[in-house]
């Protein structure tokens, strides 16, 4: 069983930097916590016989310093015990579409050819809990999500997964897609050696054109300011109800009352 699992490389918000608010651009990166759950999961499914890939898309810039931060950390992917991992980085991405994310996943998923898809429930950063949907909506395959227990059996998987107020058991069909929660397990720290090991293991950079991905251009609204055009009327004779009538006989006509 060939087992993907997402790597989100998130803003460290235990490290934010500000300079006038929070600076993006300097703060550091690090790996999404729940994402270490879904990396500890993949290795202790693949024990079973099978391999596991770490999938990331780069989302903080800039660009040509955060490769290097990135690979850095999914070098602590591998170190957990992932075979290879890949990473996807380019300009287009650094965007908040979820949508462009998704398709890039999909499209390292399928290439790596993957029966099972794992990720952590959301990223510590955004928290926006999209993506395992969005990517198992691309691939088109079943989503279990919130799950705290899983094994797999004959070529289904099997599922407890967290609701608000109990717990529900599901099985589905592989390929799936499963985000995890961090009940789920207590994830490993690597040992020296494999931290050592890590250094020499696969790890794959690519670029939305490398996975024939095309995003659309960024959405983008354009505001006018509302025009108001004066009539410059003037009402000078009469009393103060006389003037009061008349002027409510002029916004009657224009049609404002």
């Amino acid at each position: 069983m060939k087992i993907a699992v997402l790597v989100k490389i998130a803003l460290d918000a235990g490290q934010l930097r500000a300079r006038d608010g929070v600076s993006v651009e300097e703060t550091p990166l690090k790996i999404s916590d729940v994402d270490r759950n879904a990396v500890e999961e993949a290795v202790k499914l693949k024990g079973q016989g099978g391999s596991a890939y770490g999938v990331s898309v780069l989302k903080w810039g800039p660009l040509p310093r955060r490769i290097q931060e990135a690979e850095n950390l999914l070098r602590e992917a591998l170190a957990m015990g992932l075979d290879e991992a890949y990473l996807v980085a380019d300009e287009r991405l650094l965007t908040p579409s979820h949508l462009a994310t998704a398709k890039a996943i999909a499209a390292v998923v399928k290439r790596v050819g993957a029966d099972l898809v794992l990720a952590g429930e959301a990223s510590v950063d955004n928290y926006t809990g999209q993506i395992p949907a969005r990517v198992a909506a691309e691939l088109r395959w079943p989503l279990v999500s919130y799950a705290r227990e899983i094994k797999v059996e004959g070529g289904r998987l099997l599922a407890k997964r967290d609701l608000e107020d109990r717990l529900e058991v599901v099985e589905a069909p592989l390929p799936a897609v499963v985000s995890v929660t961090r009940e789920i397990n207590q994830p490993r720290i690597p040992t020296l050696l494999a931290i050592k090991a890590a250094m020499k293991k696969p790890l794959h950079k690519l670029s939305l054109g490398d996975l024939g991905v095309e995003t659309a251009p960024k959405a983008s609204a354009v505001y006018k300011p509302l025009a108001a055009q004066r009539k410059r009327i003037i009402i000078r004779e009469g009393t103060p109800a006389e003037k009061a009538d008349k002027l409510l006989q002029y916004l009657r006509q224009e049609g404002l009352i």
